[in-house]
């Protein structure tokens, strides 16, 4: 009865929303890099309901019950998965010697680090690296598209976008066979990485004066760090 009124509140949440952030969007000019501002700013609205209702309380629970060399050890295993498809995309933007290193990694820690629950490939100097499909699209030359603000999953642009369905696509979690175990493994993943952003609440309630722009902003400017490996070029002035 409890869930099926916190699903109702935040159906209710959501509607409210959208409609004062569809009116937001029609009154003001925006910001050029996201032409759907109003929409966006109701989507995030909705995600912080959900967050503050349902998955930052989980994910303090998580956080405090989990003794921290469990957690990093769960970080860890997935981070692991993830490597194979890190070298892949490092290898498709043309960088052999991290993608060499990215599966060096897989097959260290899939060994002797336990399935990836022990990070042995970082201790013998092997650099984790972050590449998924949005960059490699990047780095081929296609453009960020609209800003958008996804329902639960966050920010992205409309690359990023069609990066993340590949991702998803491809993730070696959602193919699974036995689907209890894919969910529950999907449900640690989400709740493990929501368990590492609690530190950043602090800092955004208390930077920002808008929290919708503040994260917007971070986001872009991180995704162009990222595609450009630390040095992106600078943007022209209009």
């Amino acid at each position: 009865m409890k869930q099926k009124k916190i699903a109702t509140r935040l159906k209710s949440t959501l509607f409210v929303l959208v409609m004062s952030g569809v009116l937001v969007g029609c009154a003001s000019p925006g910001n050029p890099k996201d032409p759907i501002e109003g929409f966006n700013r109701a989507i995030y609205g909705f995600n912080e309901a959900v967050d503050t209702v349902l998955i930052k309380p989980v994910a303090q629970g998580y956080d405090a019950v989990l003794p921290s060399p469990v957690r990093t050890g769960v970080t860890n295993f997935f981070g692991n998965i993830a490597d194979f498809f890190i070298g892949v995309n490092n290898l498709l933007q043309g960088k052999p010697d991290q993608a060499v290193s990215d599966l060096g990694r897989l097959l260290v820690n899939s060994t002797v680090g336990l399935l990836g629950v022990i990070d042995w490939a970082s201790d013998m100097g092997m650099e984790k690296h972050e590449e998924d499909f949005g960059q490699t699209f990047g780095r081929w030359g296609v453009g960020d598209g609209a800003y958008v603000m996804l329902p639960i999953l966050g920010p992205r642009t409309v690359r990023d976008t069609a990066g993340f369905v590949l991702d998803f696509v491809a993730d070696p979690v959602g193919n699974v066979g036995h689907i209890p175990t894919r969910n529950t493994l999907y449900a640690i993943r989400f709740i493990d990485v929501r368990a590492d952003y609690l530190p950043a609440d602090k800092v955004i309630e208390e930077a920002a004066l808008d929290k919708y722009s503040y994260v917007r902003d971070g986001y872009l400017q991180r995704r162009n760090n990222l595609i450009h490996d630390g040095n992106p070029p600078r943007e022209k002035m209009d």
